[in-house]
């Protein structure tokens, strides 16, 4: 429809004239708080004539988007009074805190949360100053903002942030407001088509709500500038019943807003009952909202006689230099056209029957317990790992897959948590691939466009998320985290790399939170990063990439874990500990290919344990100080390493060799540095003060040098990984063109022990000439040779 039923003369709606005037009231006081904190330090109410000494020396913050944002919280605020309805606020807009803190204050919740911020003047003043002031708190929803589970601090995430909130929450709705310049992002623009994975049986819903301003920061909106009956098409050809609100003078667009609203909720609750009591199965087309009213509504329509209001000028401080002639003068009638003595009483306190606009206790927007999912979580079901080990009674004897080993636990962790509803696998169209199958035994994939006879495991309860969009996935996982739940993602290790950003602002998110004291610890962000950079034989070298460890070790220490297992049985450990964990991201890299199997599962546990640790089988230095220590991190370094330690068995049977294994990244820092870190005796102990250590690594070998620089053997690391060569070749072919392979090692390990060198010179001929013919053998062929694909430690 192209608006909602209202009058133009804002009479013959569902609101009173009383009502509007009251709703007016509200809407006013919240763009005066939103004014006063871009622009004021001081008299708040105005209670003495504007000087430059009550504004700020820095004026920080963006005002277009808030007046919209005030506007909508205001309606949403009604329909949760006169419907009981759960209602969860998401603030796409990226800087539209000024509105939304407005509004948490009015509300009363700000001040419950942060008692100095008190509803009277002085809290009043506190308010105003704290915004975007050292010490104070930032221009973006963030997680000191009540009732906000979105960092505003980039676009694009508003949207995928709603529906992983909503899903597996059936009394939810979730209002979420989306900027015209949010819109034209990758993430969002692909994030519409949620509509398609959401059950209107088991779960919330989510109200998407198109705030069309018309501009960015300097120029026009897409969106904006488009044909209303494009605009219309493109929205319904998302799945959408958009819903018109469109206008600039208040008492009508209050009149058409609460139209708006009332169609909105008639038709989720409708679509709800249809399908929780007709069994009504087809996918429904869910309302939505678009919003187009003036940039910088209700502000300035002029400065220095430009275009203010309506325009990009107003998208941040629509005027920043206050000793320009006349500005510090339009500024206070810009705050007293809102009068504000109509507003807050003698003492800064809200006017009674404005303040009972707002709805009470947990209805509050702001104090949804939802938006504070840490208060909501419950500890997953996890069946004991112990029942999933791979026999291992040779180290390297048998072989096996440790993505599938883990699948087959995954299927059983889902299995045991369907009935809470509170555990999701999510994978950019990659679970089978990364041999995550088995949880397709326990749950479909989530799945409510159209179905054929022939499809197979898709359901529109299903608790796989599957879309080939990693932007949407980590969305998704994010919403259900920040709500109280759990989840898993896998993904190819290449393009995790595509979330990079989204990650950092889940990191910010985290250690926000945790200076917080009433937030609450929310699940960790588990990821499983396979298909990786040594074993894409058919993908080659577009696949090869392993610098997402890199990224995130960047973090703080307290949040960022990064794990490497080398078999099934660490892999399994590894992932109950992170299911387990609070607060944290978790990256596991491991490999989805046949790999030889080292640990059984209780050395597994002490050795997941530790994170780091000798391995005694391979070693033959006890007793003694080793001549080389043979460290190594991820499963096909493992494997090398191993190789290599063999080979020198077989030519340099003296020689003292200590093999390491780092399950742990994390453990190689020191523990001033990151609470997993060994101290330095500690590491000294493993990797000794002085002697050579050979190092192989699964990522790029700067990393490890980085981690351990402080070390007081750092100059006697050699570090092998990933160089960027690589191709579509065999899997002994990638190791060698990055010089980890078993050969290279043992080289290294003749060049850096004092003396080995003149007398292995057969050694590292034989070598050289191994690599000759690996290297015929593969143009050959197009395989690896015999001895290599065949190798056995034991």
């Amino acid at each position: 429809m192209r608006d909602a039923k209202a009058s133009e003369t804002g009479t013959g709606g569902p609101l009173s004239a009383a009502e509007i005037a009251l709703f007016d009231r509200w809407w006013r006081a919240a763009n005066y708080l939103s004014v006063g904190q871009i622009y004021l330090l001081a008299n708040p109410l105005l209670r003495e004539p504007l000087t430059l000494d009550h504004t700020k020396p820095r004026l920080l913050g963006h005002w277009g988007t808030t007046p919209g944002l005030n506007f909508l919280y205001l309606h949403l605020n009604r329909i949760i009074r006169q419907r009981d309805s759960s209602v969860l606020f998401i603030a796409g807009p990226g800087h539209g805190a000024p509105g939304v803190v407005a509004s948490t204050y009015l509300e009363g919740t700000y001040s419950e949360y942060f008692p100095e911020v008190s509803q009277d003047l002085a809290g009043l003043g506190r308010l105003l100053k704290q915004f975007s002031f050292p010490g104070g708190i930032p221009s973006h929803a963030a997680a000191t903002t009540p009732g906000s589970i979105h960092e505003g601090g980039e676009l694009g995430y508003s949207l995928s942030h709603a529906y992983g909130a909503a899903f597996d929450n059936p009394d939810l709705v979730v209002a979420c407001v989306i900027g015209d310049g949010e819109a034209e992002t990758g993430p969002l623009a692909t994030s519409w088509h949620g509509n398609k994975f959401l059950d209107p049986r088991t779960d919330g819903a989510v109200l998407p709500i198109l705030h069309l301003n018309g501009y960015k920061i300097a120029n026009p909106t897409v969106l904006a500038r488009i044909p209303h009956e494009e605009l219309d098409a493109l929205l319904r050809g998302y799945g959408y019943a958009p819903i018109f609100v469109e206008g600039h003078e208040p008492a009508p667009m209050h009149q058409k807003m609460a139209a708006a609203m009332d169609l909105a909720f008639d038709r989720i609750a409708a679509i709800q009952k249809a399908a929780r009591q007709q069994g009504r199965t087809e996918r429904p087309a869910w309302p939505m909202i678009v919003l187009r009213s003036p940039k910088g509504w209700t502000g300035p329509k002029e400065i220095d006689g430009l275009r203010t209001e309506g325009y990009w000028r107003s998208h941040q401080v629509p005027f920043s230099d206050l000793t320009k002639p006349g500005h510090l003068e339009a500024l206070e009638r810009w705050l007293r056209g809102y009068r504000p003595e109509e507003l807050f009483d003698e003492n800064g306190r809200l006017f009674a029957d404005i303040a009972a606009l707002a709805p009470v206790g947990e209805r509050r927007m702001s104090a949804n317990p939802h938006a504070n999912g840490g208060q909501l979580k419950r500890p997953l079901k996890l069946p004991d790992i112990t029942r999933y080990a791979v026999p291992v009674t040779v180290p390297g004897g048998d072989v096996g897959e440790a993505t599938r080993v883990l699948g087959d636990w995954l299927r059983d962790v889902m299995r045991e948590n369907l009935p809470a509803r509170n555990f999701r696998v999510l994978s950019p169209d990659e679970n089978n691939s990364n041999r995550l199958n088995a949880v397709l035994d326990a749950t479909g994939r989530a799945w409510n466009a159209e179905r054929y006879d022939y499809d197979d495991h898709l359901a529109p309860d299903g608790h796989v998320m599957e879309i080939l969009s990693e932007h949407t996935c980590q969305g998704w996982l994010e919403g259900y985290l920040l709500t109280g739940r759990h989840g898993f993602m896998s993904c190819y290790e290449a393009f995790i790399h595509i979330v990079d950003s989204m990650v950092n602002q889940h990191a910010k998110w985290l250690k926000s939170a945790k200076e917080v004291p009433w937030r609450r610890a929310i699940a960790s962000l588990n990821y499983l990063l396979t298909s990786h950079v040594w074993r894409q034989d058919h993908n080659g070298f577009s696949h090869q990439d392993p610098g997402f460890i890199d990224h995130v070790i960047n973090k703080k220490a307290d949040i960022v874990r990064v794990y490497l297992p080398p078999d099934a049985n660490t892999l399994l450990c590894t992932a109950a500990h992170c299911l387990q964990s609070w607060d944290r991201i978790n990256v596991i890299v491991a490999g989805k290919q046949p790999e030889p199997q080292w640990l059984s599962m209780e050395e597994a546990i002490r050795h997941c344990s530790a994170g780091i640790g000798i391995w005694e089988w391979a070693s033959n230095d006890k007793g003694s100080v080793p001549d080389v220590v043979m460290a190594c991190a991820g499963d096909v370094p493992t494997l090398e390493t191993l190789a290599a330690v063999k080979l020198l068995r077989e030519h340099a049977p003296d020689l003292k060799v200590r093999v390491v294994n780092v399950v742990d990244l994390m453990t190689l820092e020191s523990d001033g540095q990151h609470p997993h870190g060994l101290s330095d005796s500690a590491f000294d102990a493993l990797f000794t003060p002085d002697r050579p250590v050979v190092f192989a690594f699964h990522g790029y070998p700067q990393l490890i040098h980085k981690l351990i620089y402080r070390r007081a053997n750092a100059r006697n690391f050699h570090v092998h990984g990933f160089r960027e060569e690589g191709s579509t070749t065999t899997p002994f072919d990638m190791v060698v063109r990055n010089r980890l392979d078993r050969f290279h090692l043992v080289s290294n390990v003749i060049d850096r022990v004092p003396g080995l060198a003149t007398r292995a010179a057969y050694a590292k001929q034989a070598i050289r000439d191994k690599l000759v013919d690996h290297e015929r053998y593969i143009a050959e062929y197009g395989r690896d040779m015999p001895e290599i694909e065949g190798w056995r430690w034991a």
